[in-house]
């Protein structure tokens, strides 16, 4: 059926379809309707977006080609079965490219980001059937122009060089799933790397939630994912990325319906305008806001201090945030609630318009003006209750903000009193958690004095600037200007001598860091090589993910390769390969792939220290991840003759 619709569509743009022989004339029209239809895709995900869409800027390059063959006529077309073959392949291809372009526009999110290195497989895998069936094609025989054969030559050239490049933003996406998803780290519960998530996913407004979840039913249901603990992972985290958007609501994907829409069952009586469409529950105190939808006042205030500038219900940019009273609405639902004997929930009266309370909207404003007080215990109570409040909720964050918080904390970086310090750099690494707080924090200068505390304040002080440094480094100019004041030299310092939760905080702020190139070059020449070997021989530590993470980012630079890749290393590589976990496996194939692409003589030190063995084993046992890595290595492997 699908291929009765895309053939009509060539029909309309001039295919012909005769009873004798017309079959490889449709495949040629089934191409051109491919490579239409794909050229109409929008909403990529984000983790795959750049990818989409040059491969769809690279089959639109083949439209020519494709013009020229169906002006051929079918005479040529059958008289050749190396032709239709070649056909029948490109057409399979073209085929492939538009299911993974399709999974890559409406697949779930959550998914794409944890398997973005399978991902990317398939997207090498399609290059590579594209390639193949472009090379079979017997151009001569089908008398195809010079112009239009050196644009098809153009497009492989494309194709190989896709294969080789590596997206860093995939390396800093996996880093954060990493460490959410990790069972040891404290950090998984950190509300900053959540709230970074959902903003990277885009799953942080109410329609992009729902889609999402249709999304992962659907996966379920196709049985996309095999491993149960990936399902649990992918619902934790939609569950997570829903409360921080104000939705409270459990998911069952095995069920048409989450355990928060059956216990509303009841309320379906209730008018549908009377529900807030946040919460879906029945409104209480109804706003309207600058698009004309109306929401309950407290939902609302809640995605909108979260930073939120759109419509939850339209999308649609809010050109102001004020909030209108619908007394109309208002009186309506309260004479349904009297006509149907139906209790609305108590309001807390003492709650202000957002939903906290007015007694804490005072304290918080007191608190910043203490900042700026006399009296040094006035000072030092005020920062310590800061710095707890914007640890304990998003909305205090902001609030602390607004009352001009961040100015006097960023002065007190540089207080004599180093308790001070460490009190002011850990309140601004708790507000950094804010992705606007981030811009006001490096706008306010915090940066050079973070650096200074992080060379010469306390332990605690010092690891806490590490921490905020990662923060900060989150966004793009800030991971320039931090290289530059020279952070990275006493990063690599605490690498090699803070505590376990100092290592843990200098390594992510290293790992952020490194994704700029410059900083690469900065940071072999601070040691950090040593000191990550040590971190990965260190195995009491549980660190070496982190630090193999971080080899792998320097190991595509060639002072990187040179240092990593000595034969010490190589056989612990080796070692990790063979006894280490699942996730140590995983990482220390990757590092050796990467170094063995740009050396040969490093594959062949890994021979002799008995790796070979084990590549096959798990490349038929090992996790999804490991078997694409091992059978990397092993086809690198086999083009030399040195195989066991």
């Amino acid at each position: 059926m699908q291929r009765q619709k895309v053939v009509g569509r060539g029909e309309k743009a001039g295919v012909s379809s005769s009873s004798n022989g017309g079959g490889e004339v449709d495949v040629v029209a089934e191409m051109m309707g491919v490579i239409e239809a794909v050229g109409l895709n929008v909403g990529y995900r984000r983790t795959q977006r750049k990818e989409c869409l040059n491969l769809v800027r690279r089959l639109k390059l083949l439209l020519p080609l494709l013009e020229e063959i169906k002006e051929i006529g079918n005479y040529k077309l059958v008289s050749s079965e190396a032709l239709k073959t070649s056909l029948v392949n490109l057409d399979k291809a073209l085929l492939g490219a538009k299911k993974l372009l399709k999974k890559c526009s409406s697949g779930s999110k959550i998914y794409l980001a944890m398997e973005s290195e399978a991902v990317m497989s398939s997207f090498h895998a399609v290059y590579d059937k594209l390639n193949q069936a472009l090379d079979d094609l017997p151009y001569d025989e089908l008398g195809i122009s010079v112009e239009v054969k050196e644009q098809v030559e153009l497009t492989r050239m494309q194709l190989k060089r896709a294969k080789r490049r590596t997206d860093t933003q995939d390396i800093e996406l996996a880093m954060d799933m990493m460490v959410v998803f990790s069972k040891k780290d404290d950090r998984n519960a950190d509300s900053a790397i959540l709230e970074r998530l959902a903003s990277k996913l885009e799953l942080h407004a109410i329609p992009e939630l729902k889609a999402e979840e249709v999304a992962v039913r659907k996966l379920v249901k196709e049985r996309g994912v095999q491993n149960a603990e990936s399902i649990q992972q992918i619902k934790d985290l939609l569950e997570k990325f829903k409360q921080i958007a104000g939705v409270d609501e459990t998911i069952v994907l095995d069920g048409p319906f989450s355990s928060k829409s059956l216990q509303r069952c009841r309320s379906l009586l209730i008018p549908h305008e009377f529900l807030c469409p946040i919460t879906l529950e029945i409104m209480v105190d109804p706003v309207i806001v600058a698009t004309g939808q109306t929401y309950e006042r407290e939902s609302i205030q809640k995605w909108l201090n979260s930073n939120h500038r759109t419509c939850p219900k339209t999308g649609q940019h809010l050109d102001h945030l004020s909030l209108a009273s619908n007394f109309a609405l208002k009186n309506l639902i309260q004479q349904w609630c009297e006509k149907n004997n139906y209790e609305l929930p108590k309001k807390d009266a003492c709650s202000g318009s957002d939903g906290i309370s007015a007694e804490l909207i005072e304290e918080i404003s007191s608190l910043v003006q203490n900042l700026s007080s006399c009296e040094f215990e006035v000072r030092r109570e005020a920062i310590k209750k800061i710095r707890m409040l914007a640890k304990e909720n998003p909305d205090y964050r902001i609030l602390i903000a607004n009352y001009g918080g961040i100015p006097p904390l960023v002065q007190l970086l540089s207080y004599q009193d180093s308790n001070i310090q460490e009190h002011a750099v850990t309140a601004l690494l708790n507000l950094s958690i804010d992705e606007t707080n981030k811009i006001l924090v490096a706008r306010e200068g915090a940066i050079p004095a973070i650096v200074e505390i992080l060379q010469h304040g306390t332990n605690e002080a010092r690891e806490n600037s590490a921490a905020a440094l990662f923060s900060l480094s989150m966004l793009d100019e800030n991971k320039v200007l931090i290289g530059a004041l020279d952070a990275i030299r006493p990063l690599v310092h605490l690498l090699q001598n803070g505590t376990v939760r100092g290592k843990k905080d200098a390594a992510t702020a290293l790992f952020n860091l490194s994704l700029n190139q410059t900083n690469k070059s900065r940071a072999i020449k601070a040691g950090i090589i040593p000191a990550l070997l040590h971190l990965v021989e260190e195995k009491n530590l549980g660190m070496i993910d982190e630090a193999l993470s971080i080899l792998l980012l320097l190991a595509s630079h060639p002072e990187g390769r040179k240092e990593i890749g000595k034969l010490p290393f190589i056989k612990t590589l080796v070692e990790i390969i063979r006894h280490g976990t699942p996730k140590n496996k995983e990482c220390a194939l990757s590092v050796l792939l990467q170094l063995g692409l740009h050396n040969s003589s490093i594959i062949l030190a890994a021979l002799q220290y008995g790796v070979y063995e084990h590549l096959v084993e798990l490349a038929k046992s090992g996790t999804n991840r490991a078997q694409r890595k091992a059978n990397s290595i092993l086809q690198h492997i086999s083009k030399y003759e040195h195989i066991p």
